[in-house]
């Protein structure tokens, strides 16, 4: 959108200044491409959806045989490029994926139009057909239970446990409590958890990108994963990261545990990250304070929120 910049003697009206000075009518696609990259890292789009954006305006472009420029791209163009992705491209086109191109296309020539660069969005009269996706599958309150029971025989070596292990304890109650992603849980070092103060054990996830500090934060944890840690610690040995082992065997550990549980559909990392996330929304937990605890941008909160709140449902008898 124009800045409104304050005139410098009385009398003068007020200019709008242009984000992008340097785009006009007559700028490439590139060009628009190369701003409406900074323009997004710097709006916290999530890296995914920075990727996936920029990889669509690039088929765009090579459906239009060039860098056309901005303003010589009309609807008609978009109209085409949409039938062609579905049915001329030669590659099988997803309704997700199309929705997602679509989406793509509204949310670029839109900044376009909203900067000031061209005058009318060719993107506006586009229909927009919202697809259905399943909804992720959470654990409700019973399931719950009966995760934590078993985890909690396991760490006490309880039959049929062959042996005391505290592992299965320490990931679930993690991932049950913070709704960390995987990655993230595997990037945890020691020195990232701080058990030390009266308030409870903190873990704090961190990233070596710039472009990701927002995703970084601090995450509470109950008062007796303390014990759990301690435990574990002593057991498994660990020297710096907090489980040193592969993502595959910690989901062997998810697996195992969903099937000593009774779990129908099983146990994973996005299951309990989706649970914790839907306990926390139902427990009427600020959305942007759950949205920060998430480590999502404002992007991915706008695909989030509306399946918390059918995931919060209550369950059809």
């Amino acid at each position: 959108m124009p800045v409104e910049q304050l005139p410098l003697f009385p009398g003068d009206q007020p200019q709008a200044v242009l984000e992008h000075p340097d785009l006009n009518l007559d700028s490439s696609l590139d060009a628009a491409m190369e701003c409406f990259h900074d323009h997004m890292v710097q709006q916290e789009y999530a890296e995914n959806t920075v990727k996936s954006f920029l990889g669509d305006l690039r088929i765009l472009r090579r459906y239009l045989k060039g860098s056309r420029p901005v303003g010589q791209i009309s609807t008609q163009d978009l109209q085409g490029f949409l039938r062609w992705l579905q049915h001329e491209r030669g590659k099988p086109c997803s309704p997700k994926s199309y929705a997602r191109r679509l989406t793509t296309l509204k949310v670029f020539f839109g900044w376009l139009a909203d900067i000031g660069v061209v005058p009318v969005d060719p993107a506006a009269p586009l229909a927009h057909k919202p697809v259905q996706t399943p909804l992720p599958r959470i654990l409700y309150d019973d399931q719950v239970d009966q995760v934590l029971a078993v985890t909690r025989q396991m760490m006490a070596g309880a039959p049929p446990a062959d042996a005391p292990d505290p592992r299965p304890h320490l990931l679930v109650t993690l991932l049950l409590h913070t709704g960390i992603k995987k990655q993230e849980c595997m990037d945890l070092k020691l020195w990232h958890i701080d058990t030390s103060s009266s308030e409870g054990p903190v873990v704090h996830i961190r990233y070596d990108n710039p472009r990701q500090q927002y995703k970084e934060r601090k995450l509470r944890l109950p008062a007796d994963w303390t014990r759990t840690l301690a435990q574990y610690r002593k057991m498994y040995e660990p020297q710096e990261t907090l489980f040193p082992c592969t993502a595959r065997n910690l989901e062997y550990v998810l697996t195992h545990v969903g099937q000593q549980a009774g779990l129908p559909e099983g146990l994973s990392f996005e299951m309990l990250r989706w649970t914790c996330a839907v306990r926390d929304y139902k427990a009427r937990m600020d959305p942007d304070r759950l949205r920060h605890k998430l480590g999502l941008s404002q992007m991915s909160w706008q695909e989030t929120e509306p399946k918390l709140v059918r995931l919060a449902e209550p369950p059809v008898q």
